[in-house]
């Protein structure tokens, strides 16, 4: 058989919401990858639906923001709780987080939305195909070799052809059962198997009967017919998980969801899947030439609703080295980063969502073996990477409360900008380090003129700049170097004597060189 070999920077496989966000990340740093997907479409399922705020500053960055907020608009309205003995007389639960709500604005750039995955993957697709990656559906991976100099693999497209694609580094994106994983060798670890649920998705005229009591998830409390609907498209389509009944009929569930939300409505069962709710992390996130990321590196419960955007930011994590290293602009060992970072990070959430109690009325305040919680917020936005492309000063996050103080390893502390329409997160470039400064802190910008790896240095500008540099531990003329994933990598509280100095070799450890 005739082989065709191509050559691309990254090979992509899988094109769930990782892959496809892996793909579009790299296009934002200028790498064009392949994606190899097996199934002809996008997933058909809701799967996945919050996409939390930091996975939508990540979006915000690439320029995507405003397509997800416009995929996630029949849903903007349904982000509460409710409880009750049915869907019918559940009401809203009071919404507030541990400490009381923030002022928003002061958090993020970003806002939370809630998306199906079926509605969303066909928008990341679309993006990543006009962004220039090569997006290949219905093709499949046969086999790869690694040879320590580069990735070759067989690839089957629809037709039947395989032919050869050979590529410096290989992203595993291929879900929780991957292949690439398999045949690596790489266990996993953690909690295991927490049991068995089933999730029945079906079709159902709601509208009228949830209109002034839009929910994102509904709890059911009635004996006989204990559940959660989950909303999917506000209207029509919804998602009720119990546990399992083997053997019931399609019929059968569709009776037992009527019960459930108290009507008499006409029910139409789509689909009826049985899982595995679980904690299974892999040993290992990176093997030779290849990186695990999503599902194929770590499988966790939905509580605590991290499971999609941990995957996604395993590759905004991912991304920019990988980007920086086929450049020549960092060295090899700043890949090695990508393990020490993300797999404690996503130990954390996996562990952190596998306790979790499943009761909406104490989601966030009891888990299930007296395991410490995190502050929903500090799962979502504050986490720290102790090790990896960071030169810690001591300083640690607090996990108990929003703690975002310029740790290095944590994320950069956002503050408006004059007008209100840029942070302080946008200030960053993608090619390299951004230097930050204080008020006073020009002489910095001069230390950092030449420095390799410093892309682009600024006074962090406006009445804002003072109350900046105090939110991340600097003095008026102190700096920090922020990465391109928006992570403060080191800092300095004051001008040291001889900063190029400083500065040239904190670049250099940084990116590996």
């Amino acid at each position: 058989m005739m082989y065709n070999v191509h050559e691309t920077p990254v090979l992509i496989v899988g094109g769930g919401l990782t892959g496809l966000t892996a793909a579009l990340f790299l296009r934002h740093h200028g790498v064009t990858p392949v994606l190899v997907e097996r199934h002809a479409g996008t997933s058909s399922q809701p799967k996945a639906r919050r996409i939390n705020l930091r996975t939508m500053e990540t979006f915000r960055q690439i320029g995507v923001e405003e397509d997800i907020i416009k995929a996630a608009r029949t849903l903007a309205t349904f982000q509460g709780m409710a409880a009750g003995p049915t869907l019918a007389e559940a009401s809203l639960l009071p919404f507030t987080l541990p400490g009381g709500l923030p002022d928003w604005d002061d958090v993020s750039p970003s806002q939370s939305c809630l998306c199906a995955q079926d509605a969303l993957e066909p928008v990341l697709r679309q993006l990543a195909t006009d962004r220039g990656a090569d997006i290949r559906f219905g093709t499949e991976l046969v086999s790869f070799t690694d040879d320590g100099d580069g990735v070759t693999a067989t690839v089957r497209d629809p037709a039947g052809t395989q032919s050869t694609l050979r590529a410096a580094w290989l992203i595993a994106a291929d879900g929780a059962r991957s292949p690439v994983r398999e045949q690596l060798g790489i266990g996993r670890d953690g909690r295991g198997s927490l049991g068995r649920a089933v999730s029945v998705y079906f079709r159902a005229d709601l509208a009228a009967l949830v209109r002034g009591r839009e929910f994102n998830l509904c709890q059911v409390e009635q004996p006989g017919v204990r559940g959660t609907f989950a909303s999917i498209d506000g209207t029509e389509r919804w998602i009720y998980g119990t546990a399992p009944v083997p053997g019931r009929t399609g019929a059968e569930w569709a009776a037992t969801i009527r019960a459930a939300i108290g009507a008499d409505v006409d029910v139409q069962v789509l689909n009826v899947l049985e899982w595995e709710p679980g904690m299974f992390v892999a040993g290992r996130f990176r093997q030779g030439r290849v990186f695990l990321a999503g599902d194929a590196a770590h499988v966790m419960p939905p509580y605590a609703a991290l499971g999609a955007n941990t995957g996604v930011q395993d590759v905004h994590n991912l991304a920019w080295k990988l980007a920086l290293t086929l450049r020549g602009a960092a060295g090899a060992a700043l890949l090695d980063s990508y393990h020490a970072e993300r797999h404690p990070a996503a130990w954390f959430a996996a562990d952190q969502s596998s306790v979790r109690s499943v009761n909406l009325r104490t989601l966030l305040t009891e888990s299930k073996d007296g395991t410490p919680l995190a502050h929903p917020l500090a799962l979502t936005l504050g986490g720290q990477y102790q090790a990896g492309a960071v030169i810690t000063d001591g300083a640690t996050a607090d996990m108990t409360r929003l703690d975002l103080g310029g740790q290095p390893g944590t994320r950069l502390p956002h503050r408006w900008l004059p007008g209100r329409h840029r942070s302080t997160l946008d200030l960053l470039d993608d090619s390299g380090l951004t230097l930050l400064t204080g008020p006073d802190g020009g002489g910095w910008l001069a230390a950092a003129r030449g420095v390799p790896g410093v892309s682009a240095a600024h006074v962090v500008p406006g009445p804002d700049g003072e109350n900046w540099a105090q939110a991340a531990g600097l003095g008026r003329d102190g700096a920090l170097l922020a990465r391109p994933d928006h992570i403060v990598a080191w800092r300095s509280p004051g001008p040291p004597e001889r900063a190029g100095v400083w500065l040239a070799a904190a670049a250099a450890t940084l990116l590996g060189r």
